[in-house]
């Protein structure tokens, strides 16, 4: 059983160490927060934009509590850790924790800054450990079934794929803070649209060309991106949008349409259970699966990984710094 520590008790924060819990080939044994008193918040009220489940507070007996990641080095000895901090302290938690001998689940976005994703890249190599960036959205099961569509070409080559997300203004944890440090957590661009335009690049690879409309909110001067991407060799077209400039309990909502030669298909996690594949002669349905088990799949990926010290194929650290570079490239054009 490898043991880890958790730094970073908001929402997907929470969302982890449930799912570490769940896993029968880890030990969860230590937390690390700033604010402990968040702790015991966070487990009594519903943090997020959505729920990603709740966990009785009796299951954190024996679990050491920190208020500062280097105290947790210094008392804990753990195999890996698993950081969902807000982006400005992803380096430097990461940094920490790969020095330290950890291997490091890396919450989403890597790092703004292209030249500290780098670094850690080295770093990693240099110390053998695995430095996994957690993009769940390549976890979920309606979208592994979508990348299965696309790749086995089971209705045809594709021609049109559009993906979007939306979400209120996020009003939990610290969130107020980075308005007044406004731009610094990357705004709708890194930390929401990303879903999407990691999905994409992870599927189809690299765009040919990017065309993007993107606009400002209380976060950054990307709260919203409308953007074309286009594929010239196969011919295909992407939309992707979202933004979170909605009041702050506007529903969130996400999905995808695709056109295929043969078939088009819709899922919106506002009817979460089912996707509806179209042709022009009948429509049906068929399950979508829960979003939810993406959580738990990609934190069971990590441990696979780390029981057998197998190289990562999903969410490398390589691949998430061409997410960021591409979040960038929408902000190059108009």
């Amino acid at each position: 059983m490898k043991k880890v520590a958790l730094v970073g008790f908001g929402f997907m924060g929470l969302t982890h160490t449930i799912n570490i819990l769940k896993n029968k080939r880890l030990q969860l044994v230590a937390i690390v927060d700033k604010n402990i008193e968040n702790i015991e918040k966070n487990l009594r009220d519903q943090v997020g934009n959505f729920s990603t489940g709740n966990i009785s507070g009796e299951l954190f007996s024996g679990i050491k509590i920190y208020s500062t990641m280097d105290d947790c080095l210094l008392h804990e000895h753990t195999d890996a850790i698993f950081i969902c901090v807000h982006t400005d302290l992803h380096f430097e938690m990461a940094e920490k924790a790969l020095n330290a001998g950890n291997h490091v689940f890396l919450e989403k976005p890597f790092c703004l800054e292209i030249p500290q994703g780098e670094a850690l890249i080295k770093l990693a190599r240099q110390q053998n450990l695995l430095l996994m960036v957690g993009h769940v959205v390549r976890f979920m099961p309606a979208y592994r079934q979508l990348k299965q569509w696309i790749s086995l070409g089971e209705f045809g080559a594709l021609k049109f794929l559009l993906l979007s997300r939306f979400s209120g203004l996020p009003a939990w944890g610290q969130w107020k803070e980075k308005q007044v440090t406004f731009g610094s957590s990357g705004g709708a661009l890194f930390d929401l649209i990303i879903h999407d335009i990691d999905f994409v690049q992870s599927v189809l690879g690299q765009p040919d060309s990017i065309k993007s409309i993107v606009l400002p909110g209380k976060l950054s001067n990307h709260d919203y991106v409308s953007a074309f991407w286009r594929y010239d060799h196969s011919g295909v077209d992407v939309k992707i949008e979202g933004g979170n400039t909605f009041h702050s309990t506007f529903p969130f909502q996400a999905g995808f349409a695709a056109q295929f030669e043969k078939a088009s298909v819709l899922y919106t996690s506002l009817k979460p259970e089912t996707i509806s594949i179209s042709t022009d002669i009948e429509a049906k349905l068929v399950p979508a699966g829960d979003a939810n088990e993406g959580f738990s799949s990609e934190v069971e990926y990590f441990t696979e990984c780390l029981e057998s010290m197998t190289s990562l194929v999903e969410c490398t650290p390589e691949s998430a710094l061409l997410t960021i570079k591409i979040c960038y490239d929408h902000l190059k054009t108009k």
